[in-house]
């Protein structure tokens, strides 16, 4: 059977992808790597898509209007991103969420604990998981031929034309045709050792990324972004150790630990690293960024571990934590419960508090609780640590996805030489880095998967279909009620 489209992947972009070739009218299969019971990627972990809106939409509150989103977007990447690609980005997300709902997915409003986001960020009901599963569904219904366990290995190109993938299936290595590819198998985040190449060794003489734990899925080896780099020559962008890092549990599992895994506290302590001293301002503002930098923060400190340390007033006030921290009476008994010289860290805690200014504390915003005279200072919610029960929870960097990416355009066509590729293209994880430089804010990578998931799997069945042409390819994303 001639395939039209040929999409590689099986998380949100690779599904987005799929979902649009097949309502085009393209026969599509798509490969995903991971057993069906492991089927989603990164995606699987999610909650949310940030979504610009210019008023209140259902579980949207509020506006959250394209300049507001653009430049919280160009805060956490310091300028390094393409603003015509995040635009694009940021217009999609306001105009996706009724085709989503005809493929079965469902939102809901945001819990208490992720109130802070209810303007910004629109909730999956059930999580990515559920989100995942309906695309499933909705693919199969349309016809889409979805085949587990195959890891494609390596592109074959002829005269810069996509012509076949190089599959390793459970049965042996396959060479699958097609008229058109999408490549949405994600970045490198699970290859140890690609990691461990890229961060190197560090001045305490430590490999870095050895201490590392994968957030996501044990699946993105990033065979075929180092093929069409190395191989192809495909134009890409990014630096290899830029990545979504999370301070995560340090007792987590090396892979999939997902959401469950982060560690909510820190903004409501103190963070030390093994040597028990401070390294980075706490109170920083954490919309939209608190949570995404700390593992890359963690990263750069010896043994690449550190301990958000919180008392008893901070209980209650953010998600809780699926380890229990260590918890003592006394904080030199703490230290010791978790490692840490306990001079040093009484000397840290001290400081601290003598440094705290306490006005007016309110952990859901920009608060005037601060430090002063302290290196780092702490800019909001700076309130001493001294009620007991005290609790340690120790972290370390939780990769969730890569961003050295393939670089991209409007269209989603892989650039080979700064031309684009008629009939391969590229979204989600593996193209992100076009929109995020470094940082992140919380959704966006959802945001990027589905804009770019669209556009890839449409045009790909336009390419395949023998009507596309670079012109035709250059048009705008797809409105909420439109149909390809």
């Amino acid at each position: 059977m001639t395939i039209d489209v040929l999409v590689i992947g099986g998380g949100n972009a690779a599904l987005c992808a799929a979902l649009m070739a097949a309502e085009a009218g393209a026969s599509v299969t798509l490969l995903e790597a991971a057993p069906r019971a492991w089927r989603g990627g990164n995606s699987s972990h999610t909650r949310n898509l940030r979504c610009m809106h210019d008023a209140p939409q259902d579980v949207l509150v509020e506006a959250y209007p394209e300049e507001e989103y653009w430049q919280d977007l160009l805060k956490v990447t310091g300028g390094l991103t393409n603003e015509h690609l995040a635009r694009l980005t940021i217009r999609a997300s306001g105009t996706c969420r009724d085709w989503m709902r005809k493929h079965g997915v469902r939102f809901q409003p945001p819990l208490s604990g992720a109130l802070h986001v209810a303007r910004t960020n629109a909730f999956f009901m059930g999580g990515g998981k559920a989100l995942i599963n309906a695309y499933f569904r909705s693919a199969e219904s349309l016809g889409v031929q979805i085949r587990y366990e195959c890891t494609a290995e390596r592109i074959e190109m002829k005269n810069q034309r996509f012509v076949a993938a190089h599959v390793r299936t459970p049965a042996g290595t396959e060479r699958i045709q097609a008229d058109a590819c999408v490549m949405a198998c994600g970045g490198f985040e699970s290859n140890l050792e690609w990691l461990r190449q890229a961060w190197g060794q560090n001045e305490w003489g430590e490999w870095t990324a050895e201490n590392f734990l994968v957030r996501g899925t044990r699946y993105n080896q990033g065979s075929l972004l180092k093929n069409m780099i190395e191989e192809h020559r495909a134009d890409s962008l990014g630096d290899p150790t830029q990545a979504h890092m999370v301070a995560i549990d340090a007792r987590s599992p090396l892979y999939d630990g997902g959401i469950c895994t982060r560690i909510d506290c820190v903004s409501l302590g103190v963070v030390v690293n093994r040597d028990a001293k401070r390294f980075y301002d706490e109170g920083e503002d954490f919309w939209p960024k608190r949570y995404a930098i700390w593992g890359r923060l963690v990263a750069l400190q010896p043994g690449q571990v550190a301990y958000s340390i919180i008392d008893s007033k901070a209980v209650g006030r953010f998600m809780p934590a699926v380890f229990p921290g260590a918890k003592a009476q006394t904080l030199p008994e703490l230290a010791q419960m978790v490692g840490l010289p306990v001079d040093t860290f009484m000397q840290t805690i001290d400081q601290y508090n003598q440094a705290c200014r306490e006005g007016e504390f309110d952990h859901t915003r920009l608060d005037n609780c601060h430090t002063e005279g302290l290196s780092p200072n702490k800019t909001h919610w700076a309130r001493r640590i001294d009620t007991a029960p005290y609790y340690a929870y120790p972290v370390r960097p939780g990769v969730t996805f890569t961003y050295l990416s393939l670089k991209t355009d409007d269209t989603a066509a892989v650039r080979f030489g700064d031309q684009p590729c008629a009939n391969l293209f590229v979204a989600g994880e593996m193209m992100s880095g076009n929109v995020l430089g470094k940082g992140y804010t919380a959704g966006v990578g959802m945001s990027i998967g589905t804009a770019f998931g669209r556009i890839a799997g449409r045009n790909a069945a336009y390419a395949a279909m023998g009507f596309a042409t670079p012109e035709f390819l250059q048009v705008p994303v797809i409105g909420a009620g439109e149909r390809c």
